[in-house]
């Protein structure tokens, strides 16, 4: 049965960080009529992060507003989501479960209840996801919020020492482990970080939309700037995520059932706190099909 569309204002209310904000007066269970979705593409590429709260989604409903922003991408390999349960026949392969919720001894979803470290989705890949978008299901009372940095903010205030060191560099960004350290299945630990898996980016992209220039770090284990001796690469990639993760560039979700972020991959890094193992939390996410990175 056709959706009902919605033709209205969105309020859209900046977080008062370096990036982030909350979308009002919407709900993606029902269609986005044209204007509204204009409205709604705005405010990403201004804020990077849009926060929705007060959703009642379903796993079609999901897919169906993430569509609106391309392609879905399918759940990464290795990563806990072939484990899933309560997930529909037609959303197992787009629909990857966050949990540390398990059932009968064996977790539902991947990432469990540990801290996950600073990262971007799937950047190992050639085609790393240009949006994540995360709903929240169950929550625990603490614990577990969401950090975002704004890898814009970051390149703009680079020091020129930092800028010149890495024009035209390329950077290897592991495939071997997920955001909270653990190897992924059909992989081991490798010493060397020339040797490590995984794609290779620019450290200085453009968006392919707005055309601002933004850092692309990826995953701090692992990495390898090309072309430099190892010292000199573990070097300057620290100076680099030392200014990257600073606190003054990051804003925390703290989460909430029913809400629903979404973030540009291309131009921002997340992380997760840690939280009580014994307290549930069940995130459902997708990701949209991404672009090649284009150096800056």
């Amino acid at each position: 049965m056709p959706l009902d569309s919605q033709s209205t204002t969105v309020w859209v209310q900046p977080s008062g960080g370096p990036l982030g904000a909350d979308v009002h007066g919407i709900d993606l269970a029902r269609e986005i009529d044209a204007e509204t979705r204009a409205a709604l593409v705005d405010a990403w590429s201004r804020h990077l992060v849009l926060r929705f709260s007060g959703q009642r989604l379903d796993d079609a409903a999901l897919m169906r507003f993430s569509r609106l922003w391309g392609e879905l991408d399918r759940v990464p390999i290795g990563t806990g989501a072939e484990k899933v349960n309560g997930i529909a026949a037609e959303a197992r392969d787009w629909v990857t479960v966050i949990s540390n919720v398990k059932v009968g001894g064996k977790p539902i979803g991947g990432l469990g209840a540990y801290e996950s470290v600073w990262h971007v989705d799937m950047s190992y890949n050639p085609l790393p996801p240009r949006a994540s978008l995360l709903y929240a299901i169950e929550c625990p009372a603490e614990g577990g919020d969401t950090g975002f940095s704004n890898m814009e903010l970051a390149y703009d205030t680079l020091s020129d020492e930092l800028k010149a060191a890495i024009v035209g560099k390329t950077c290897t960004h592991d495939a071997s482990r997920n955001s909270a350290g653990e190897f992924r299945r059909g992989f081991q630990e490798e010493t060397d970080p020339r040797r490590t898996p995984g794609a290779h980016h620019p450290l200085v992209r453009r968006h392919p939309v707005t055309g601002r220039t933004s850092l692309f770090l990826g995953r701090r284990v692992g990495a390898y700037i090309h072309g430099l001796p190892v010292e000199e690469s573990e070097a300057l990639l620290n100076a680099l995520w030392a200014h990257a993760t600073q606190p003054h560039l990051a804003w925390y979700q703290r989460w909430r059932v029913g809400d629903l972020v979404m973030w540009d991959n291309r131009c921002t890094m997340h992380r997760r706190d840690a939280f009580d193992e014994t307290a549930r939390r069940l995130m459902h996410r997708t990701q949209i099909v991404g672009e090649p990175v284009i150096a800056a």
